[in-house]
């Protein structure tokens, strides 16, 4: 599968769950800037829990996932769940602001 990736401003960050013994599990959600945004709900596995530690909601970011699926059969009835696995967070710099030239810069040309 291609590189999977969603951009947008994190919305909401949960607090790590305990699974199980051995499985923990953090969810956030990022909201996409577009005509219809979307609340789009990630989550981040085992050690991979802390990658959003250095991020604030808000943020922009953009955050690449592995796209999850499974298979879940109880008695009779067969249930399917997906999974966006997020592996990398990055960060977006803040715009530079425009600076204009102070009003003394070129007085001292010999022009």
């Amino acid at each position: 599968m291609s590189d999977l990736k969603v951009e947008g401003k994190i919305y909401k960050i949960f607090d790590t769950q305990q699974v199980t013994a051995t499985f923990t599990k953090r969810e956030f959600v990022v909201i996409t800037d577009e005509q219809y945004p979307q609340h789009v709900k990630l989550e981040l596995i085992k050690d991979s829990t802390s990658l959003i530690d250095s991020f604030k909601e808000g943020q922009e970011v953009t955050v690449h996932f592995n796209l999850r699926g499974r298979e879940w059969t109880k008695g009779e009835k067969t249930s399917y769940f997906v999974s966006l696995n997020a592996w990398r967070i990055e960060g977006k710099a803040a715009p530079v602001a425009n600076q204009s030239a102070p009003d003394n810069v070129g007085d001292d040309l010999p022009f």
